[in-house]
């Protein structure tokens, strides 16, 4: 069996990946002209990283990336809301990593490139059309100029081809644009002092107003650590999506700092680490509502393609690998590759509708909001604000439903 994966991105590298862990044949498709080191900071997982893991990609990890140890949740004064240990000093059996985006995602590729061979991917091919019959899927793809440059072949077309999906738009082509609330993520990076034990996250106020950091590799130097910085402010009322050419472009000090004003984090000075951050970027906020299902036939969507998700609760690129996890089982137990799609589409679907739906509460930071409408001028005493049960159920809930509660560990 063989399936046209659309999309170089982490799902569809990671896919590839596990597909021929499991004997199966696969190219890659990727509309870039070359798959680069872009973005910025990300979290992935432990559920994730024991896939990754189990790929054989785990020490390739551990030479670019953080082991997390530490997550603090706190209020816009700064006072601590929730504090808990990560990964392996959470009782899992892998790590939690904090990793450079563009880094994980070159890790994956080396071992695709490695594994299946650099024939295997095709950039600079944009995906027109497809069409299937009874045998399998037909694709077209265009160069950047839409003109005709190949067509493909497989059993199977798997789109992972993110937010911006051409496959879901054409299985569903009615449904529109990305959802927007209004709200920006502004998002750098650069070498900085290292602050508590150089390995911690990091996250303080509420869903409307936040701000994050956390190192994601080692520093320049054994006193620093590139840090990555993040902060969600209120830029628009959601009524007009910004253009899709807008997205991930270059951010202005004088739209984000109105949105950092009022966040204190006293364990690092994160507003100067901004100010020194020469170049950052800006993203609208943005994900789409749950479909129906995902697979149509001999056709599928994975990762952002599928269930695009507002960046909380670090699960965006874990929910990928564990969609690629989840393929590549489905195919290689089912008889036909549509009751494979069919049955993947039955595992995945329903858990990754409820994250989508939790990530617009605030996820597991929802602990932060809950505090600050109670205590939005702050607190002596945070059990008379929340208890630790009520803290502990919003945070725990979440990691439950997400699928990466931890087996033993404690929290503050």
């Amino acid at each position: 069996m063989k399936a046209i994966i659309v999309g170089g991105g982490i799902g569809g590298l990671t896919t590839a990946l596990t597909l021929q862990a499991r004997g199966l044949d696969c190219e890659i498709y990727e509309q870039a002209a070359s798959i680069q080191e872009l973005g910025v900071g990300i979290n992935v997982l432990p559920h994730a990283i024991r896939e990754l893991a189990a790929l054989g990609l785990l020490d390739r990890l551990d030479a670019v990336a953080i082991r997390t140890y530490e997550l603090f949740y706190l209020n816009r004064q700064g006072q601590e809301v929730w504090r808990e240990p990560r990964g392996l000093d959470a009782g899992h059996d892998v790590p939690q990593f904090s990793i450079h985006r563009g880094r994980l995602q070159s890790v994956i590729l080396d071992a695709v490139i490695e594994r299946l061979g650099a024939d295997k991917v095709h950039t600079g091919r944009r995906l027109a059309s497809f069409r299937q019959d009874e045998g399998g899927v037909t694709a077209h793809f265009t160069d950047q100029a839409g003109n005709p440059v190949e067509t493909a072949r497989g059993e199977i077309l798997i789109g992972a081809d993110g937010i911006h999906s051409v496959v879901r738009r054409t299985l569903f082509p009615d449904e529109g644009g990305p959802v927007w609330n209004g709200l920006v993520l502004w998002r750098g990076a650069r070498d900085w002092p290292r602050f508590l034990t150089g390995r911690d996250m990091i996250i303080a106020g509420g869903l409307e107003s936040k701000m994050v950091v956390y190192p994601i590799a080692e520093g320049a130097t054994p006193d620093t650590v590139f840090t990555n910085w993040a902060v969600i402010g209120k830029l628009g009322d959601g009524s007009s999506l910004p253009a899709r050419e807008n997205w991930s472009r270059p951010g202005r000090w004088e739209d984000l700092a109105p949105n950092t004003a009022g966040i204190t984090i006293p364990q690092v000075d994160v507003h100067a680490l901004m100010r020194a951050t020469e170049t950052f970027w800006e993203y609208p906020l943005s994900d789409r509502n749950p479909l129906p299902r995902w697979s149509h036939g001999r056709v599928t969507l994975l990762g952002d393609a599928a269930h695009p998700m507002y960046p909380v609760g670090s699960n965006g690129a874990s929910q990928a690998i564990l969609d690629a996890r989840a393929l590549g089982d489905a195919l290689v137990r089912a008889e036909h590759p549509m009751q494979a799609l069919a049955a993947y589409d039955a595992e995945r679907l329903p858990k990754t509708a409820e994250i989508v739906h939790s990530n617009r509460k605030g996820g597991p930071e929802g602990v932060i909001d809950a505090v600050e409408k109670l205590a939005p001028d702050g607190f002596t005493d945070i059990e008379a604000v929340l208890s630790y049960a009520e803290r502990e159920a919003i945070v725990r809930g979440y990691a439950q439903r997400a699928g990466f509660a931890a087996e033993k560990g404690k929290a503050a």
